[in-house]
């Protein structure tokens, strides 16, 4: 009997030691349930391996959990070992941890892969510090940082903020933090939180509330609430987030309902109310966002109802993350996005309205911006200070900031298009110079292709936009009134392929100039008098265009020897280039190759007729940039 009992016991020890025993299908199975802390710890077991699905989803445990070391080095090792096969979107999530641990350069680097365009922070920032329409100073609410506080709002003389600081609530998988609860306080001077006790316990459950937005009579109010049940959509099962709506009556939150264009299919929070309150603006991830999370607005009708949600448009909204709208007295729109450029993770903007429309956002700049998360910023009305949530410290935390005026008066803005399509040039170059040839800034334009520099009053000024495969496009402008005035100049560039007849982009992706062949004599590299007129409309054209670079390349036919015809054809190349040297083109907007036999336009082998010889036998002109 007592050998039975131990063999029991035995059995008993070797299920539990299995159960526990990490297996990358429980790994994967944490993952899916966005238990992403112990995920991680299961992942790690078998990072040694280098597995691909390993790599991607270990860096995502970290992303999502914003610890963005330890994600910029899984991401790292990914793409190190299987970057020919990664999705766009690590691309982007590994170019945002980078920066969140500011490497900039590294960041830049693959973010530019990413959008298939040159990005520069450092002089983003520069430019924005040119730019924006207030520097801020920011000071944290709390003294520990591990409370994870966020999502302040107005509410009479105090304040209400979402936060995991209920030490009896259970632990969220996602984190392993408790889940969020609404707090109340009041503010102290230095903008410290005081006074700080939990919401409404008709308002607090045992799931997420956060993000409440109240009517100026205290009456009404709008949160965020997280589904109590998970739902299966796709291949994801998941709780969504919903929109609720709750009143003040005999000195109790009651009446408290979910709004109707919430859904458990995808996820509608953060709500925000226009300056007369007939408005009410959200984020959500419904199938009509562009991609992820948009901001949306609905009509408060005057049954009580509401309008279909509209989508704000890509204007404001991009293919990733715009989330925590606020809208101050004079209308003007602040919201976090990822999508839009910026110094890395969620960045704060603003939108100004003119007529009814947001104009295009404006990154607030370095100076509440980071590398990491910042958002859910309101501001007080009538006055320069306010709140906002940031996790640059590694969970979320609570910041009040009072703003400055930045000096600036005299504003060029605009944005640049291709000449005859009028799509928008992101990555074009934009230069401003003052008369004096002196340079006054210079930026890489984003995905809106828009840019925006500071100048003098009285003042007159060359802008210049230049981009590879465009003819540089310069608008001279000078600055005459007083005050603050803005310029709009807005760029239009036309292609090299559009503009010149010879030049055309073939089925190979390349860029030719079309000119007539230059022939050799037999054996020779010699330039002959027809050549030289074919190679003087070459002059023409680069220093008509003083920003292309060229590669003149020189093929033979297929007779005699490869290495004979490898060295011909170097020889030709180079004399060509030489030519242009001689007629004053700069030697480093050139290169010459010889491809000898090797690169046919008739692929006759041996058995090639004369013509076919011929046509093989030529020089082509591949513009570079």
């Amino acid at each position: 009997m007592k050998n039975k009992k131990i063999l029991f016991f035995f059995l008993v020890c070797c299920q539990l030691l299995l159960a526990q025993k990490p297996t990358i299908k429980k790994a994967n199975q944490l993952f899916a349930n966005k238990a992403y802390i112990e995920a991680a710890k299961m992942y790690e077991v078998f990072k040694g391996k280098q597995q691909k699905e390993v790599l991607q989803n270990l860096g995502d445990c970290y992303y999502y959990n914003a610890q963005m070391q330890f994600a910029a080095d899984n991401y790292g090792n990914l793409f190190f070992k299987y970057k020919d096969s990664i999705q766009p979107e690590y691309y982007f999530r590994y170019a945002h941890a980078l920066k969140g641990i500011e490497d900039y350069e590294r960041g830049d680097k693959i973010m530019g892969e990413y959008l298939k365009y040159s990005v520069d922070t450092k002089k983003f920032k520069e430019h924005l510090n040119n730019i924006v329409p207030h520097k801020y100073k920011v000071n944290q609410m709390t003294k520990s940082s591990v409370t994870g506080d966020f999502g302040i709002s107005f509410f009479g003389e105090k304040v209400v903020f979402a936060s995991l600081r209920n030490a009896q609530s259970p632990l969220y998988k996602w984190n392993e933090k408790p889940y969020l609860d609404l707090y109340e306080a009041t503010v102290s001077k230095d903008g410290i939180l005081e006074n700080i006790k939990p919401f409404s316990e008709q308002i607090n459950t045992k799931t997420h509330e956060s993000n409440a937005v109240f009517t100026k009579d205290g009456k009404t109010m709008y949160f965020s609430r997280t589904n109590d049940k998970q739902v299966q959509v796709g291949e994801e099962k998941f709780a969504s987030v919903k929109l609720y709506r709750a009143e003040w009556v005999n000195n109790e939150w009651t009446n408290v309902y979910e709004l109707p264009f919430s859904s458990d299919q995808f996820s509608t929070q953060h709500p925000a109310l226009s300056p007369d309150e007939k408005v009410l603006y959200f984020s959500s991830d419904r199938p009509e966002s562009l991609g992820s999370f948009d901001i949306f607005y609905v009509d408060i009708l005057e049954d009580g109802g509401y309008s279909e949600p509209q989508n704000l448009g890509d204007n404001i909204n991009t293919k990733h993350r715009e989330q925590f709208p606020f809208l101050t007295e004079e209308g003007t729109l602040y919201f976090a996005s990822d999508g839009l450029q910026g110094l890395g993770g969620l960045d704060i903007f603003m939108a100004r309205v003119y007529n009814n429309v947001f104009g295009k956002p404006i990154n607030l700049g370095e100076t509440i911006n980071t590398g990491m998360d910042d958002f859910a910023y309101v501001l007080k009305p009538g006055e320069e200070l306010g709140y906002f949530a940031s996790n640059r410290k590694g969970t979320d935390n609570l910041y009040s900031f009072i703003r400055e005026e930045n000096e600036r008066k005299f504003i060029v803005e605009g944005e640049v298009r291709d000449k005859i399509t009028k799509d928008l040039l992101p990555g074009t170059s934009v230069t401003l110079y003052d008369m004096d040839n002196k340079l006054i800034g210079q930026l890489i334009v984003g995905e809106n292709a828009d840019y925006a520099f500071n100048t003098e009053p009285n003042t007159k000024y060359r802008i210049i936009a230049d981009r590879d495969f465009y003819a540089s496009k310069e608008e001279i402008f000078e600055t005459k009134d007083d005050g603050r005035v803005r310029f709009t100049i807005e760029l239009e560039i036309e292609s090299y392929d559009d503009a010149e007849e010879i030049i055309v982009t073939k089925e190979d992706g390349l860029v030719y100039i079309q000119l007539e062949n230059i022939y050799f004599d037999l054996n020779k590299w010699d330039i002959k008098e027809e050549a030289a007129r074919t190679l003087d409309v070459l002059v023409a054209i680069m220093k008509k265009y003083p920003r292309m670079e060229i590669e003149l390349g020189a093929h033979t036919d297929s007779r005699a020897s490869d290495a004979y015809n490898l060295r011909l054809s170097h020889d030709r190349a180079g004399a060509a280039l030489e030519y242009l040297v001689a007629n004053g083109i700069s030697r480093n907007r050139m290169r010459s190759k010889g491809y000898g036999e090797r690169v046919p336009l008739i692929k006759c082998g041996d058995n090639c007729s004369e013509v076919e010889h011929s046509i093989n036998r030529r020089c082509e002109f591949i513009i570079l940039k």
